[in-house]
């Protein structure tokens, strides 16, 4: 009994230790009875409106996750006086938040143990993320169907923010295409790939520059739009057809047919596609993979209680 005392004792004094240091760099945060710059009115009626949600907000968590979020594929690995500067905070801080996720199997070193890269516990949570969205199991088995019509590999992909991600795929059974694999969790450029242009479908001009405030868009290929007019209007031409279609678009040799998937709402929350492994799509081929596509959206559509309208686009294609 000694021992369990003595040891809970140990960590509640190490976590008060670690709370005052994280108020002491914390902006606005003092000690209880001092009278901190900037901090009048603080506690007074209108702070609560004035605040909103902020006031609950842990900030030592916030930059837990806000390191967390700055690795991508682009960058697997980072310093820490990299993230302390991208984060702003100091850097005795940022290391207490490394170990902190590192222990907790969040980040891994790397590069000579001197930067850090993703953990398996990351991946971990992104798994059970899938594993938890009704999208997913509802889709898995129209995609199962899809690349068996097909004999081409199909996916679901979702839209997070400036990105398209992949949450789900049914891969092609044939040798012979097997060479192009996406993976789940891949991500692409929304802006410049026809899943995002199926995907944006629901967002206005304004929504579109709220997301992208820059005066140019980054071209990959010479068919990237390259300003948010260019790209809303990609994007009001594919809502209007009903489907997209890239012949090597974005990847050469990649061409890609994908129709959006919709709620009980009518909001667009997926696009399904079907990958080919060329170039281009003969026009023999191209009606009926596009029929195919646009009916294994719709069934999944349906599952998620969406009542196609009359004049929804995607519906002229099914059984065409």
């Amino acid at each position: 009994m000694a021992r369990a005392t003595t040891t809970g004792t140990a960590k509640r004094s190490a976590a008060e230790k670690a709370s005052k240091l994280d108020e002491a760099e914390t902006p606005g945060v003092g000690t209880p009875g001092v009278a901190t710059p900037g901090a009048e009115g603080a506690s007074g009626p209108e702070s609560d409106e004035d605040s909103g949600a902020s006031a609950y907000s842990v900030p030592g968590l916030e930059r837990g996750l806000r390191i967390l979020a700055e690795f991508s594929s682009r960058e697997p690995v980072l310093g820490a006086p990299e993230l302390s500067r991208r984060i702003g905070i100091p850097r005795t801080t940022t290391f207490r938040l490394l170990q902190t996720l590192e222990s907790l199997g969040f980040l891994e070193r790397a590069a000579g143990e001197r930067s850090y890269r993703l953990g398996v516990a990351v991946l971990r949570l992104g798994f059970e993320y899938l594993s938890s969205l009704e999208l997913t199991d509802f889709g898995q088995p129209i995609l199962d169907r899809l690349r068996d019509d097909t004999g081409f590999s199909s996916h679901l992909l979702i839209r997070d923010e400036r990105d398209v991600a992949f949450v789900a795929r049914a891969q092609t059974r044939d040798s012979m295409f097997n060479s192009v694999k996406v993976h789940v969790g891949t991500r692409l450029p929304a802006h410049a790939t026809v899943h995002g242009q199926v995907l944006m479908g629901d967002l206005t001009l304004a929504d579109l520059r709220r997301l992208y405030p820059e005066r140019e868009l980054e071209r990959y290929t010479e068919r990237t739009p390259a300003t948010v007019d260019d790209l809303y209007q990609r994007i009001r031409a594919t809502a209007a057809q009903g489907y997209a279609l890239s012949e090597a678009s974005f990847e050469r040799g990649i061409s890609v047919i994908s129709a959006p998937v919709r709620d009980h709402t009518g909001r667009i929350v997926a696009a399904l596609s079907v990958t080919v492994p060329r170039s281009d799509i003969g026009d023999e081929e191209r009606a009926p993979l596009v029929s195919r596509a646009c009916q294994a959206a719709l069934d999944l559509s349906a599952r998620l209680n969406y009542r196609p309208r009359v004049d929804d686009p995607t519906l002229v294609y099914v059984n065409a």
